[in-house]
């Protein structure tokens, strides 16, 4: 899916965040998105989920108006939004019950989500009886069983501890392989946006930056990968060596 913002006024009525915004993201490459806090990231992954309808200028998805929400478009949260009272073979299921997929399919496409993102011993779980990480990759699992085609992702992983958030940060790239979904995921962590992203975009800044490629995290200390981590920090208002 191609998602395209021309011109675009976000906000709310009479509170914009964001004006004369220009994005395009690509089908099937994943965007990261960061910036100062306030800026409006969340209100980009809202209005491309079709919650917000822009103020002005043009939102379009494939070239056509993009207007309202659809199940082709999936959103993702920090918090997992899980039904607490439902195990998470129940969780995973339920927006494909809501669409009136047969109960023998829906079973299937959840057991099988779940056995991709590791957790097939705890499905029938509940919640609140598995971990932080294990919720997450349940919601993922939840968001990705529907088959989108664009999965926008609001700081999913921000309330990890920081072994746990490496794990996910490359079980999503795992997943997500073959899957053929448009990704925008918002982030603070800058080395987050390096290591997920094909691109980055400074949010306020109007700029796209390529991320050197291949993904690994061992790139870090690759000079390319360093300019660009200082360029982004920089973007951010803080200093380039922190």
């Amino acid at each position: 899916m191609r998602l395209t913002l021309a011109d675009a006024v976000l906000g709310r009525p009479g509170a914009p965040v964001l004006r004369g915004l220009d994005l395009d993201v690509a089908p099937g490459e994943i965007l990261t998105v960061v910036g100062p806090s306030g800026c409006g990231k969340s209100t980009l992954l809202r209005t491309l989920a079709g919650l917000l309808p822009p103020l002005g200028g043009r939102l379009s998805q494939d070239g056509a108006p993009l207007e309202g929400p659809a199940a082709d478009r999936a959103l993702v949260f920090q918090e997992d939004a899980l039904l607490p009272w439902r195990s998470l073979r129940a969780n995973v299921e339920l927006p494909l019950a809501v669409r009136g997929v047969a109960r023998t399919e829906r079973r299937a496409r959840a057991e099988d989500w779940l056995a991709r993102v590791g957790l097939t011993e705890h499905a029938g779980r509940l919640p609140h009886h598995v971990s932080g990480g294990q919720r997450q990759r349940a919601q993922l699992a939840r968001a990705l069983a529907g088959r989108p085609r664009a999965v926008l992702m609001d700081e999913p992983f921000g309330a990890l501890d920081a072994q746990t958030r490496a794990g996910m940060q490359q079980l999503l790239v795992t997943v997500l392989h073959g899957t053929r979904a448009t990704v925008v995921f918002v982030t603070h962590d800058v080395d987050e946006a390096l290591f997920l992203g094909d691109r980055v975009a400074l949010l306020g800044t109007g700029r796209v930056l390529d991320v050197p490629r291949p993904r690994d995290r061992g790139a870090s200390a690759d000079p390319a990968t360093v300019a660009l981590r200082r360029e982004v920090l920089a973007s951010l208002g803080d200093r380039p060596g922190a």
